[in-house]
C-alpha cells in the first residue's frame, strides 16, 4: 500500500483548524475539539475519533469500543489512556459532558492501536516518518534537503529558504551550547528563547504569534526575511556572549539572553527609523480563507 498523502493531508489539515468554536468535520464524522491557550495544543474528542475511524455512526457502541481499548491498553501498559485528560464538550443533546481527550501525539499513538482501514494510510504514513527520521539522523543533510523541498512546496522564496535554514543553524548553535551548560528542562529552554524574543522584539513569543494569527504553527516558518534575520543576531549574540562571559545553568544565562536580545533590538530600531516601516508584522502564509458570503454575492 502506498501512502496517500491526500488523505494525510486532510487528516493534518483538520488538526490544524484555526475556528475553536466550529465542528471539525472528518469525513462525514464530526469531531469535537477545543484550544488550550496556556498549552498552545489542540485537544480532541477520543470517542469521536473512534467513531470515525471505526465507521460507527452509533455513540452509544462507540463509547463502549473505546472502553474495551481502553482495557486492553491499560494491560498492555500503553501510556495512552493516563496521557488522556477530560474536558467538558457538548453532546448530541446541546448539553456538555466530561468527555475523554487528547493531544496530537496521543491520537497519532492511538490511531496505531485501532484496527481499520481508514487507520492503515496513516499507520503507514507514520512507519515512514519514522524511518525518515532515522535516515536524518545517521545523515543530517537529507533533513536539510527535505526542509528545503518542503518550504519549496510551500510557495517560500530562495532568499526566504535561505535565511529560515541559516537561522535555524545559528539556533541550533545556541542550543548546543545550553545543553552543554546546564540547561537540560525543556521548560528551561522555553523560557531563555522567550527571553531573548521579548528583547528584541517586545513581544513574547505567544503575543507574536497571536499577532500572525498562529496557533500550533511554529513562528519562524511565517516570519519575514527581515523577522528571520533579526531573531538570527539575537539567538547570535547571546551564545557569543554566553561564551565569553561562561554562562553555566539556567540562572546565569538568563542575563546573556537579555543582552543578546538587547542587540538585535537597538539594531531592528535603527532600521526602522531609517525606513518608517516596522520590522515586526502580522502577515504569516497561512492559507487564504475564502470569503463565502462574497462569493454568493457574485
Amino acid at each position: 500500500m502506498k501512502v496517500n498523502y491526500f488523505l494525510i493531508k486532510q487528516f493534518l489539515n483538520f488538526m490544524e483548524t484555526k475556528n475553536e468554536k466550529a465542528l471539525v468535520i472528518f469525513e462525514t464524522f464530526r469531531i469535537r475539539r477545543h484550544y488550550n491557550e496556556e498549552k498552545e495544543k489542540w485537544f480532541f474528542s477520543v470517542i469521536d475519533i473512534v467513531a470515525a475511524l471505526t465507521d460507527q455512526t452509533d455513540f452509544k457502541r462507540a463509547q463502549s469500543y473505546w472502553t474495551t481499548l481502553k482495557n486492553r491498553l491499560k494491560k498492555e501498559g500503553s501510556e495512552i489512556v493516563t496521557n488522556c485528560d477530560k474536558l467538558k464538550l457538548i453532546s448530541a443533546d446541546g448539553k456538555k459532558y466530561l468527555t475523554d481527550v487528547a493531544d496530537i501525539e496521543t491520537i497519532l499513538r492511538l490511531v496505531q492501536s485501532v484496527p481499520s482501514k481508514k487507520a492503515e494510510p496513516i499507520k503507514l504514513w507514520l512507519a515512514k516518518v519514522g524511518y525518515e527520521r532515522m535516515e536524518e539522523m545517521n545523515n543530517p543533510e537529507i533533513a536539510l534537503n527535505r526542509s528545503r523541498e518542503y518550504w519549496q512546496k510551500k510557495g517560500r522564496s530562495e532568499k526566504w529558504i535561505q535565511q529560515r535554514m541559516l537561522g535555524q543553524e545559528t539556533r541550533n548553535k545556541l542550543t548546543d551550547y545550553w545543553d552543554k551548560h546546564g540547561i537540560k528542562k525543556e521548560d528551561e529552554f522555553a523560557i531563555l528563547t522567550n527571553i531573548i524574543h521579548k528583547e528584541w522584539s517586545e513581544l513574547t513569543i505567544k503575543e507574536h504569534k497571536n499577532l500572525k494569527g498562529l496557533k500550533i504553527q511554529n513562528l519562524c516558518d511565517h516570519m519575514s526575511e527581515a523577522e528571520l534575520i533579526f531573531t538570527a543576531l539575537a539567538e547570535l549574540s547571546t551564545r557569543q556572549i554566553a561564551e565569553s562571559e561562561k554562562a553555566i545553568g539556567f540562572e546565569a544565562n538568563k542575563l546573556p539572553a537579555k543582552k543578546g536580545g538587547r542587540i538585535a533590538k537597538d539594531a531592528r530600531k535603527a532600521l526602522e527609523q531609517k525606513t518608517g516601516k516596522s520590522v515586526i508584522t502580522g502577515e504569516n502564509f497561512l492559507p487564504q480563507q475564502v470569503d463565502k458570503k462574497k462569493l454568493k454575492r457574485k
